[in-house]
């Protein structure tokens, strides 16, 4: 076999997606991924550490987000800051050819506990970086962390409108539309009002 394989990474992540829901995530060993991707288990290890590093690439978010919101303009508020950055992941991690293996994938965690969980470790990990990012463009510790919050609470609802299989808009767009309602809603707070209905 060669030792360079191409696109080994989602080959493997895609063998994995399809043997959790043929098997189970808890009947599927490492072995079967790299035997139903026509690769070795040396080269699942290579990028992945174990089976549930298919599923959970941190880097694949934090990266193009970090360097988003690090790429904007000065004078941008910092919700203006993380709308740049959800544009980003609308470019390069949440991309129309990527929306069938996200849906699988947030249904082989949702029917584990134990997944769930290392998704909700996954998604304090986000607003922990999220925070370094905004401290790195000069806000105040509070204004960061405060502003990671929401970022990531829009993140997470934007991410789950676009991974439901119905929908079929760009995620930079639901995004943005959702960043809108969670402005809409500290606003409705700060007012002490119900908000929208």
């Amino acid at each position: 076999m060669a030792r360079w394989e191409p696109n080994a990474s989602q080959r493997l992540a895609d063998a994995a997606l399809e043997l959790f829901a043929e098997r189970g995530y808890e009947n599927t060993t490492v072995l079967d991924i790299a035997k139903r991707a026509g690769l070795t288990k040396s080269t699942f290890f290579r990028h992945f550490q174990d089976k549930r590093g298919v599923l959970f690439g941190e880097d694949a978010l934090i990266e193009p987000l970090a360097a988003a919101i690090a790429a904007t303009p000065a004078g941008a508020t910092p919700l203006e800051a993380m709308a740049h950055g959800f544009d980003a992941l609308g470019r390069h991690v949440f991309t129309p050819d990527r929306r069938a293996f996200t849906v699988r994938r947030r249904e082989v965690i949702d029917a584990h506990p134990d997944l769930r969980e290392r998704e909700a470790l996954k998604s304090m990990s986000l607003t922990a970086a999220l925070t370094a990012a905004m401290e790195r463009r000069g806000a105040p510790a509070l204004l960061a962390a405060v502003s990671a919050q929401l970022g990531a609470l829009t993140l997470k609802t934007a991410y789950e409108r676009w991974s439901d299989p119905g929908n079929t808009d760009e995620f930079s767009d639901i995004a943005r539309q959702t960043l809108s309602e969670v402005q809409a809603a500290v606003s409705a707070v700060h007012r002490g009002t119900r908000g929208p209905r």
